[in-house]
């Protein structure tokens, strides 16, 4: 796929805002045939550019589990290092998120855990296994603040 233009940008902006805004919509506020969009939509996702779709659950009701927010350092940052790290974090699906970070650590990683016991084992088996790791710090989160949020929409009776 080329560069992207005006109008990818702005149908990436409303998918954002809200991924289940019908193709249609997203169509006419882009001002695109619903065909154009749909092709537009799928070139990005056959790019990669659009990697998925998802909902934010708001677990606070139905779960309790706590984010632990950890911050990784490898002891080399070469191209190897962060390969041979970012490969075997791929392995674990605890691990929900990880950033290539600028500053202080290498890496930041988000996990989800029940309680201090869960996270203890993750630790074990898991974080201080990776390759390359030289220093873990972890924080657990208190209570999510703030989520993306689709916008509220009014949405049609059909």
């Amino acid at each position: 796929m080329t560069a992207l233009d005006a109008i990818d940008r702005n149908i990436l902006r409303l998918l954002r805002l809200d991924a289940r805004m019908s193709n249609a919509s997203v169509a006419a506020e882009v001002g695109l045939s619903p065909s154009a969009c749909l092709r537009r939509i799928k070139l990005m996702e056959q790019a990669g550019i659009i990697r998925g779709y998802t909902a934010l659950v708001d677990t606070s009701d139905i779960e309790t589990t706590s984010a632990v927010i950890i911050n990784i350092t490898l002891e080399r940052q070469t191209e190897d290092h962060l390969d041979r790290f970012e490969a075997a974090v791929r392995k674990h699906p605890e691990i929900r998120e990880c950033f290539l970070m600028t500053g202080g650590s290498d890496y930041l990683l988000r996990v989800e855990v029940a309680n201090a016991g869960e996270f203890e084992r993750i630790h074990k088996e898991i974080l201080s296994t990776l390759p390359g790791v030289s220093r873990i710090h972890s924080s657990f989160a208190i209570r999510n603040v703030f989520a993306t949020k689709p916008k509220t929409r009014r949405r049609s009776k059909c």
